[in-house]
């Protein structure tokens, strides 16, 4: 009986843990993740020449309308992002941006997917599209604008 007890005590504190890191944790995510997207996006921008001609060689249509809207989404949306600002719109279309570069890029590692996950899993969108899921599934978390336009 007294293991009992015992348990559910430490259950019940590593529940208490559990939800009190779950906005820290968040955050972490969301400034690290939301950075390396405006990274990524203002190296597209900076380097829009060399962008386009990548975006050639995967045989996109309109490369340059594509490698603007592919960089401006990462900009943008990693700004927002890293705010915690208007974080399940932006979430669902970093996901999608990150789903074409899978498709388009990395179409192999993506084909992987159930086959050799290690070549999915190491493919260069997976951090980001993993990242961005937990955002868009959780949330940006108590600390964030999000947080702080809902309490007003």
């Amino acid at each position: 009986m007294k293991l009992a007890s015992a348990f559910n005590s430490f259950e019940s504190f590593l529940i208490t843990l559990g939800t009190w890191l779950q906005s820290p944790l968040l955050l972490i995510i969301r400034l690290y993740w939301g950075w390396s997207f405006m990274q990524t996006g203002w190296g597209k921008i900076m380097n829009f020449e060399r962008t386009t001609n990548f975006f050639v060689s995967l045989n996109l249509p309109m490369p340059k309308v594509n490698a603007a809207l592919a960089a401006g989404t990462e900009c943008i949306g990693g700004t927002l992002l890293l705010l915690g600002l208007f974080t399940r719109v932006v979430s669902p279309v970093l996901i999608f941006l990150l789903l074409v570069a899978y498709y388009t890029a990395d179409r192999e590692a993506l084909m992987a997917i159930f086959k050799d996950t290690d070549k999915f899993t190491s493919a260069t969108p997976f951090l980001f599209l993993f990242a961005t899921l937990i955002v868009f599934a959780f949330g940006p978390g108590k600390i964030s604008v999000d947080a702080l336009m809902r309490k007003k």
